[in-house]
């Protein structure tokens, strides 16, 4: 089994039962964390990260959800810099300005679907952190 097979992986079952308010509020804190990046340098990797880092032992909902949302973050990272590597021949002024709108698009998608419960998958991210 190669690294790239847990690309698109399926949401995980939801853990025991379908996750209580505090859950559903702190994996949107999760998510919604990554914006801080527009602000901060990093700070979409730190919001996650910090968020995950707090609740991972308590909340297996903000467990699962924080490390999909950090995964995602150093995907969008990596591809950022391929990006903004490829800006030296013009394409990658295209690919930057593409992979800033998917950002937010499946940033605020994963955030909506957290606040109503639902464990959700970003289409591509590579999953590091495990």
């Amino acid at each position: 089994m190669s690294e790239f097979d847990n690309v698109t992986a399926p949401p995980p079952p939801p853990p025991s039962g379908s996750p209580g308010a505090e859950e559903k509020q702190w994996a949107l804190f999760a998510h919604l964390s990554s914006l801080v990046g527009l602000i901060i340098p990093f700070g979409n990797l730190l919001g996650p990260l910090v968020v995950w880092l707090i609740k991972k032992d308590t909340l297996p909902f903000v467990n699962d959800q924080g490390k999909e949302a950090l995964n995602f973050n150093i995907t969008i990272l990596i591809a950022a810099i391929i990006s903004g590597i490829l800006t030296l021949i013009v394409i990658g002024l295209l690919l930057l300005f593409l992979v800033g709108i998917a950002w937010l698009v499946l940033t605020i998608i994963a955030a909506i679907k957290v606040s109503n419960g639902e464990a959700y998958r970003y289409p591509f991210a590579l999953r590091l952190i495990k």
